[in-house]
């Protein structure tokens, strides 16, 4: 089976003092109703650099173990898939490397070529051939779910765990996705 994962709100926190809606608000914007992505101009890419400051984003360390024991199984392919941009290279590699990471997953995809997320996402998994994709953006994963009916998506949050859609769960931690 091939698992899927994204990074951030996954296996890495966003800084304490911010609220999830102020970054999303961010990162997103609404295109006539359509699911779209900022990509930053330089000053706000500055901003956005300090704010992934390896201090102020901080590893979830359940999550992290989880992996490794799941790793250490050997009974499935895990593949980390993050939206990212490409203005974020140098620090993502660093991150990757400070965590061992790349010890845990088959590959790592990182969206450095700065495609729209669900997009650029949308074609590793398909490529891959995921099976369960994990991810904290609900509306990224409505998206997904409904172009690959296939696999299986699970929203990582705090407060639900129930079945959204066909394909679409929420979970509040990783164990969950296999029960």
């Amino acid at each position: 089976m091939n698992i899927g994962f994204d990074l951030d709100k996954v296996f890495i926190d966003y800084p304490f003092f911010l609220p999830d809606f102020i970054i999303d608000r961010f990162y997103k914007k609404k295109a006539n109703g359509k699911l779209s992505y900022r990509i930053p101009k330089k000053p706000e890419q500055l901003l956005r650099l300090l704010i992934h400051h390896p201090l102020l984003r901080q590893p979830i360390k359940t999550n992290i173990d989880f992996m490794k024991k799941l790793a250490s199984q050997n009974t499935h392919k895990h593949y980390l898939i993050s939206g990212r941009f490409g203005f974020l290279k140098n620090k993502t590699q660093k991150l990757v490397q400070k965590h061992e990471l790349y010890k845990l997953f088959e590959g790592l995809y990182f969206n450095f070529g700065n495609q729209q997320t669900h997009l650029f996402k949308n074609d590793i998994i398909q490529r891959l051939k995921i099976d369960l994709y994990v991810d904290d953006d609900r509306e990224l994963l409505k998206y997904l779910a409904k172009k690959n009916p296939k696999t299986k998506f699970f929203w990582l949050n705090k407060k639900v765990r129930s079945k959204i859609e066909k394909n679409l769960f929420a979970i509040k931690v990783l164990p969950d996705m296999f029960s």
